[in-house]
């Protein structure tokens, strides 16, 4: 059952900025990694399923319920946590916390102080003295202080130190578990690569690719790096039919690329040759995320 949906979303800011013709679908339980640089079209993406903008063309729905036309029917159901902050400084994060649950007229805020010590939260600071990181951790907390079924997280790990990003992830994970739909927009591989089931690539406003991520991790195309002891063996191997991706005659070195079947050809025939040695390139997510990129001579 797909819980977020959106279908040909466009909406033009002028000079190619925007999303144009944008469709996906997230299934229950899922965790879908929406992946792109700054600028790319994940932000306005999330904010349209939260609600705070109308489409031109195309709709995005949750829970099979319109986000634009009937957002006040979604947003208990709905986590959001935003990619840039605003807090008001006058209070503490204690403040803060029983502010937004006032709003959202909880009671019990055991839930929110399981995540304020999971995220190791100092509430006790006002927010004006927190800093970027803290900020993010309390608006972690008071995004999920609900326990909503559906997550949209834009950019979610920004501030956060590397342990607090790796809490981050096992957050996720543990939230998937219990059955939750999550939309993680990011530019870091390294998150997107550790929680999610399926990743869609966006530029410029437009899906370039989507795809399971484990068809990506279990790639049966492979490249190894070979470096033999002289050049007369590099040009003896390279007349042999494997696929040469890259040669480095002055080091002796070549790039070759096989499927998986053809593995033990591969070894056999280089056992004829005299190497210094040879080791598997791994084929990663970022590997794949810059082919639509570098073609063009793009850095992210």
């Amino acid at each position: 059952m797909s819980i977020i949906q959106v279908k040909n979303l466009t909406k033009d800011f002028g000079r190619g900025r925007g999303v144009f013709d944008v469709s996906f679908a997230v299934e229950k339980g899922e965790v879908f990694g929406f992946l792109g640089p700054n600028g790319a079209g994940k932000t306005t993406t999330i904010r349209h399923l939260m609600g705070f903008s109308q489409p031109q063309a195309g709709k995005t729905s949750i829970l099979s319920k319109d986000c634009w036309s009937q957002h006040h029917r979604i947003k208990d159901h709905v986590g959001y946590l935003p990619g840039e902050i605003s807090l008001p400084d006058h209070l503490t994060g204690a403040g803060f916390i029983k502010q937004m649950a006032g709003f959202r007229k909880i009671k019990d805020l055991s839930y929110a102080n399981k995540l304020t010590e999971w995220f190791s939260l100092d509430t006790s600071i006002r927010l004006k003295r927190m800093s970027l990181g803290t900020k993010r951790k309390l608006a972690i907390v008071t995004a999920f202080l609900h326990d909503p079924d559906v997550l949209l997280l834009d950019e979610p790990t920004g501030g956060l130190d590397p342990l607090m990003q790796d809490k981050f992830i096992q957050f996720v994970k543990e939230e998937k578990k219990r059955g939750k739909t999550i939309l993680l927009s990011s530019h870091i591989f390294s998150e997107v690569d550790a929680t999610c089931d399926r990743i869609a690539i966006i530029k410029e406003g437009k899906l370039v690719s989507a795809f399971a991520a484990d068809e990506l991790r279990h790639n049966a195309r492979k490249e190894w790096k070979v470096e033999f002891v002289s050049l007369e063996e590099l040009e003896a191997f390279s007349q042999k039919g494997f696929e040469i991706s890259l040669i480095k005659k002055e080091a002796n070195q070549v790039h070759v690329i096989f499927n998986d079947k053809d593995a033990n050809r591969f070894l056999a025939e280089l056992a004829n040759h005299k190497v210094n040695f040879f080791s598997e390139i791994k084929f990663t997510l970022e590997d794949y995320f810059m082919k639509f990129y570098r073609k063009e001579g793009e850095i992210c």
